[in-house]
């Protein structure tokens, strides 16, 4: 039984894999007549060794700016409670050594004061559903011809420099992540 659902799972999951790689198509900026040239680099990331290895280059197909999404949400609304309470302090002092010892002890009352926090209605306040994304889509990765349509999550920065450049420009960045 659980063998049969591993595998269901695993084909699933090639599925999923499959359909998101094929879904590629671009609805941005970025049709053009393709003779334009010019180089775009930038760096999501400052100065590692490995930024070398995760640095792609292509030519520019789309960018897409994907904005952050936001909703009201409610939330439980705490307050800090106080109160004061009072409590008795046993103090001691001694005198003395040996059998002469002796050993005063004494009561007090000391006041403190609690808090804790409870709950009073609730609140609303802006919940982030998807956060902003900057992406730009390349053919000819890394120079494969065969690598077209490739999309990656790149910094604002990044982004402005490939909406400047013109299209089917070679571009050279750090992406953030593949994909968008």
């Amino acid at each position: 039984m659980f063998g049969k659902r591993l595998i269901v799972g695993g084909a699933i999951a090639i599925l999923i894999g499959t359909l998101g790689a094929c879904a590629g198509g671009g609805s941005g900026n970025g049709e053009g007549n393709g003779n334009a040239t010019g180089a775009v680099s930038g760096s999501g990331t400052a100065g590692a060794a490995s930024a070398e290895e995760d640095t792609v280059h292509g030519l520019k197909d789309t960018v897409r700016h994907v904005t952050a999404k936001t909703t009201r949400a409610t939330r439980p609304h705490l307050v800090e409670k106080c109160s004061t309470a009072t409590r008795r302090e046993r103090h001691t002092s001694g005198s003395g050594t040996g059998s002469r010892r002796k050993t005063r002890t004494w009561y007090t009352t000391e006041r403190y004061r609690s808090c804790t926090r409870v709950r009073s209605g609730t609140e609303t306040y802006r919940k982030t559903v998807r956060t902003e994304k900057w992406c730009v889509e390349l053919d000819d990765v890394d120079g494969d011809r065969r690598r077209d349509d490739v999309w990656y999550q790149v910094s604002s920065s990044v982004y402005g420099d490939a909406v400047a450049a013109a299209d089917h420009a070679r571009l050279e960045f750090t992406a953030t992540r593949e994909g968008c």
